[in-house]
């Protein structure tokens, strides 16, 4: 990867069918010849800010990173249901308004993987190639994970019964966020830890609505990228974690065996949290899988 190269970040708004959304535009001072235009789907309950430090690790090529509809800084959907549907609806609107292209690199982090690759298969050729990080290739209630998975579920219900001032508090609660944020962190680090709590704190809770949220995590256990894998042809690269619960490791591989064009790179001692544990090392892999596959 290229080092001491600077960019530029804007911010950005646009007007969508059924919403605003606002998105910031990372390119390089200077493009080269293997500058690519990479548009980032975030986590759920995330915004633009969880993939930054792999953007920032990757300055020869221009990152496109919107916050998703009912989150961040952008409109909950007007009359769209917040679903895997829906999603990947946006997408395919947010990059007409962009007027960006075929040769544009998706990337999608866990729930972003399901929007991803929901999107590549109703819009085939729109882009290319696939970049998966974290991918949720496993039903939400098989494996290792799936006792938390319950409790989580209960806890969105809850938080719909109750009404609605307390559902929000109960949603945002910074002692739940917190919990959250400290089982999935596998890092000894402690500097490291810190600023995956601070992270988490300052940015999970940033929700438009308690009804966008709970549309938004209906979506999250409603699918997986296994399911619609037989249907996306294009290339597409997995970065997986081997101690991840959430996407544990024999679901990732039994994806890459189900998907036609695929690799898959596996980071040991990493759960989850692979865009703030070891961005680097993912960095690295995305490099080498573009310059592999050229616009």
């Amino acid at each position: 990867m290229s080092s001491g190269l600077q960019t530029r970040e804007s911010r950005h708004e646009v007007e969508l069918p059924d919403g605003h959304v606002a998105y910031w535009d990372h390119a390089p001072a200077e493009p080269g010849p293997s500058t690519r235009t990479i548009l980032v789907i975030h986590g759920f309950r995330g915004d633009h800010h969880g993939l930054l430090r792999l953007v920032d690790l990757m300055p020869q090529h221009r990152f496109i990173t919107p916050d998703l509809p009912g989150f961040g800084a952008s409109e909950a959907f007007r009359s769209r249901e917040h679903s895997l549907d829906g999603y990947a609806e946006f997408i395919s609107e947010f990059m007409d308004a962009l007027g960006l292209g075929p040769d544009t690199v998706l990337l999608g982090h866990s729930f972003g993987s399901l929007v991803c690759s929901r999107f590549v298969t109703a819009h085939p050729g729109r882009v290319t190639p696939l970049i998966l990080i974290n991918p949720i290739a496993a039903p939400a209630l098989e494996g290792p994970k799936a006792l938390l998975t319950k409790l989580a579920i209960a806890y969105y219900r809850a938080a719909a019964a109750l009404p609605e001032p307390a559902g929000h508090a109960l949603l945002a609660n910074p002692t739940i966020v917190r919990v959250m944020s400290v089982t999935m962190a596998r890092t000894k680090d402690k500097p490291l830890r810190r600023f995956i709590h601070a992270q988490h704190d300052a940015y999970f809770s940033d929700f438009a609505s308690r009804e966008s949220l709970l549309e938004s995590f209906r979506a999250s256990v409603s699918g997986t990228v296994t399911e619609l894998a037989g249907r996306i042809t294009l290339p597409t690269l997995l970065v997986a974690g081997s101690t991840d619960e959430v996407a544990p490791l024999p679901a990732q591989e039994k994806l890459q065996d189900a998907l036609p064009d695929s690799r898959l790179v596996v980071i040991d001692g990493v759960g989850h949290l692979i865009h703030y544990e070891t961005p680097r090392i993912a960095a690295a892999a995305i490099e080498n899988f573009l310059q592999e596959h050229p616009a």
